[in-house]
């Protein structure tokens, strides 16, 4: 994160997308705790992700677009409140993307006519190659938390199946 924050300082980019699952909602996923591990309550998620995004967005210059590609992680925070609470549907506050008035939520951002960034799309491991096959279009993902880039070529030229990976520490407790 550190990094991409220099990036944004050094190159100050004409935009920047955030490609999906900045929140994880690990206290209310479906899966259950692993053993006795602790996770961060959904109020420390959500100023932690407030922040990152905030240090990101001073990075670059004001008035540049912040785009965030809504992620399956992210619908969580959403989902938990439809099913305990539906009586409090479209309350402010009551939608994740109402923390973060800084950035444009959507579920994907078209660049031009050959480049799309949405969170997920296809799945497995041969997931950016089916993206970009099915697409006819190059592909930019981050489901998949693993950093890779699959060339496709047929007689339309060559597209790319990208995913983007993750910013955080693989290896943290977390």
């Amino acid at each position: 994160h550190r990094a991409f924050v220099k990036f944004c300082r050094d190159m100050q980019p004409a935009a920047v997308v955030m490609n999906g699952d900045a929140f994880d909602g690990a206290t209310i996923s479906r899966h259950p705790s692993i053993g006795w591990e602790t996770r961060p309550s959904v109020i420390e998620e959500l100023e932690a992700v407030q922040e990152r995004l905030e240090e990101i967005a001073q990075a670059i210059p004001r008035r540049r677009p912040l785009i965030w590609t809504l992620g399956n992680h992210d619908a969580r925070f959403e989902t938990r409140l439809a099913t305990i609470a539906p009586e409090y549907a479209r309350m402010n506050g009551f939608h994740l993307k109402d923390h973060f008035p800084a950035w444009s939520a959507c579920w994907s951002v078209w660049i031009n006519d050959d480049v799309v960034i949405k969170h997920r799309w296809k799945g497995g491991q041969g997931a950016t190659r089916a993206n970009t096959l099915n697409a006819g279009k190059s592909m930019v993902t981050g489901h998949l938390h693993s950093s890779k880039v699959t060339p496709l070529s047929d007689y339309n030229g060559t597209r790319y199946g990208v995913d983007t990976g993750c910013l955080a520490n693989p290896s943290h407790p977390a």
